[in-house]
């Protein structure tokens, strides 16, 4: 699971991602709202661990313009704020679950490896994609896909509702062209029935 962490203070965000990175997570800080905002526009994660106060914008609001902008990361906030009202208001703007400082580490482990016990099967339509097994099920019979077809598909559908740049799909599929990568988006849409959307000058998504 690739996640950002957003936590002014360095030596609790030092200790997360030691004891995130030691667990098989891969963990990105950063220390304020505007390094997460730039961060988020040029990587995609599977979740957001953000602290509610902050020096340059709260994490409540943070979210809410991701939000905005139709990113639907998952998130996890982690704040010393208790009261009832900030709580409310963070589930309100999006937010899955919360954590009150002080905690101890292994409280957001357990938290983090159930979202991603929740996150091993990925549905979509009649499509079933198991990202451990890497099994895919269409109406449940498994579909064969080549080396290179498989990792757009992999990537592609690992980011339902994101869009993929075009130069990071070339990257991981290996079609060496634009043309080559066009082609092959085709022949997915055709093998599931699904629609890829090509945005111009961004990437594909599957929405």
């Amino acid at each position: 699971m690739n996640v950002l962490l957003l936590e002014d203070d360095t030596i609790l965000s030092e200790t997360l991602v030691e004891m995130l990175t030691e667990n098989g997570f891969k963990v990105t800080a950063v220390y304020n709202a505007n390094q997460a905002i730039e961060t988020t526009f040029e990587n995609n994660y599977d979740l957001y661990l953000f602290d509610i106060n902050l020096p340059d914008m709260s994490g409540i609001e943070l979210l809410q313009s991701l939000k905005e902008a139709d990113d639907r990361t998952p998130t996890i906030f982690i704040s010393a704020n208790v009261d009832m009202e900030t709580i409310a208001k963070g589930f309100e703007v999006g937010a899955e679950d919360y954590i009150k400082k002080p905690f101890m580490p292994e409280e957001l482990l357990i938290r983090l490896n159930a979202k991603l016990a929740n996150k091993i099967v990925i549905k979509h339509q009649n499509i079933s994609y198991n990202i451990i097994s890497e099994d895919i099920l269409v109406d449940g019979e498994k579909i064969y896909l080549s080396y290179a077809q498989f990792r757009l598909f992999d990537i592609l559908f690992k980011n339902i509702g994101r869009i993929v740049n075009k130069d990071t799909l070339l990257e991981v599929s290996e079609y060496g062209s634009s043309n080559a990568l066009r082609v092959s988006i085709k022949k997915l849409k055709t093998i599931f029935g699904i629609e890829i959307k090509n945005i111009r000058g961004l990437g594909y998504t599957i929405e």
